[in-house]
């Protein structure tokens, strides 16, 4: 398997990618027109004068002036809603195909453990492993390229909107970005250590009640019970631990962002007030500024939520990693590979008193004292009828043995095999 959950997603994804970013890319000038047609609406349709004003070639007074770029407005949240529709439904589709191409990797490299892996691992780790914890890869890896470029796109287009507007502005818009992006990673990585920690104890957890279900006779007999219930919340109460750990991290950076996020919109209010007051900034433009700085908050939320689900999606994988590649594995070449023919016998096939049985029958079987003889090279069926046993091979031979039912004479050719073609 590939080392990085990155360098997995661009050896088998790396066209879907490119082209996700390519339509992204295609949707910022139009996202731009549609934050900057409010201001024009608001200056010059419903605030303007000398009308009728020249547009598309066509002389239009005040009322259908405002309608036809009310009209264009309407048109452009359209087609941002088109490419955001494309966008998300094409990373579902890559999302989908990888995760199926993911746990067909891990499913074939199962079937190479060695056999002391799986006297070590129970089975059902391998299943949980393969099904729940993949699971979330699968989403990430259609967002882990697209997603930042989406986002981090939008939050860049709106940002320069909002500098053209007034550079006073734009860079109140962006003096607390540095420090979230100082702070949040920092504190997100301790979050991050604490639920690769949580990991690893729910999987000690589930590998103990596979221990004690595959042992419950030992525990009956030795009447066990409440120590396993000692130890089994003692693991438990660990869990507990590291999950409240985890939460009040969790909830304090939400906390932390939320509060930076409104305190931007202080800096509009008091800055962007005072230069409309001094006549240094239309109110259409201020108007522009905060129904834009309204827009940037969820790019820069949807920023901080994929690197708090990259760092996760990674310590996944690379536990996945680590816990389906163990020492002695098969070469995979045994796997894939074409094999080597086999070697076909001539000459004659002799039994004499034949006994066909399973191992816990005893002294009865499928047919005992059977004895027949015939050319590798034939065509040969082994019939049951009454209580006798009968082989044809171009004519009808009398062979001595027990009833052998259908499914039983199956099992009895197998047998025989290579020597023997039905």
């Amino acid at each position: 398997m590939e080392p990085s959950i990155f360098k997995f997603i661009f050896k088998y994804s790396r066209r879907q990618q490119i082209l996700l970013v390519l339509v992204t890319a295609a949707s910022f000038p139009f996202l731009y027109l549609s934050l900057d047609l409010p201001k024009i609406i608001i200056n010059e349709a419903i605030g303007g004068s000398n009308f009728p004003r020249a547009l598309l070639g066509y002389e239009l007074d005040q009322i259908p002036y405002l309608l036809v770029l009310c009209s264009f407005f309407l048109g452009l949240v359209f087609i941002n809603g088109g490419f955001k529709y494309f966008v998300n439904v094409y990373r579902g589709v890559v999302s989908e195909g990888m995760l199926r191409r993911l746990r067909h990797q891990l499913f074939s490299r199962v079937l190479r453990f060695p056999l002391p892996r799986f006297r070590k691992q129970s089975e059902g780790e391998i299943v949980s492993m393969i099904t729940a914890e993949a699971e979330p890869l699968g989403g990430f890896i259609g967002d882990s390229i697209a997603l930042p470029a989406f986002q981090g796109g939008t939050l860049l287009t709106i940002l320069v909107f909002i500098a053209l507007q007034e550079p006073v502005l734009g860079a109140a818009a962006i003096v607390l970005y540095p420090l979230q992006a100082y702070l949040i990673p920092k504190l997100q990585r301790k979050v991050n250590a604490l639920g690769k920690e949580r990991v690893v104890q729910v999987r000690k957890v589930s590998q103990r009640i596979g221990e004690v279900v595959t042992s419950i006779q030992e525990v009956h007999a030795h009447d066990t019970s409440r120590l396993e219930l000692a130890d089994f919340s003692a693991r438990m109460g660990n869990i507990y631990g590291i999950r409240l750990k985890i939460y009040r991290l969790k909830f304090f950076i939400k906390f932390l962002n939320n509060f930076l996020d409104k305190l931007t919109p202080f800096f509009f209010f008091s800055i962007g007030g005072y230069l409309v007051i001094k006549g240094q900034l239309t109110f259409g433009a201020l108007v522009a500024v905060l129904a834009a700085y309204k827009d940037i908050s969820d790019p820069w939320k949807e920023l901080l939520k994929y690197y708090q689900t990259k760092e996760d999606a990674r310590i996944k994988y690379e536990l996945l990693v680590e816990n389906f590649g163990p020492p002695g594995m098969l070469d995979e070449s045994m796997q894939t590979d074409e094999p080597e023919p086999m070697p076909t016998l001539s000459g004659e096939l002799v039994a004499t008193n034949l006994d066909l049985r399973e191992e816990d029958e005893g002294d009865s079987g499928f047919a005992s004292g059977v004895t027949f003889r015939f050319d590798t090279g034939q065509r040969v069926a082994l019939l049951g009828k009454g209580d006798m046993l009968y082989m044809e091979s171009g004519g009808m031979t009398r062979l001595h043995g027990a009833f052998l039912t259908e499914k039983e004479v199956n099992a009895m050719v197998r047998a025989c095999k290579p020597t023997t073609k039905r």
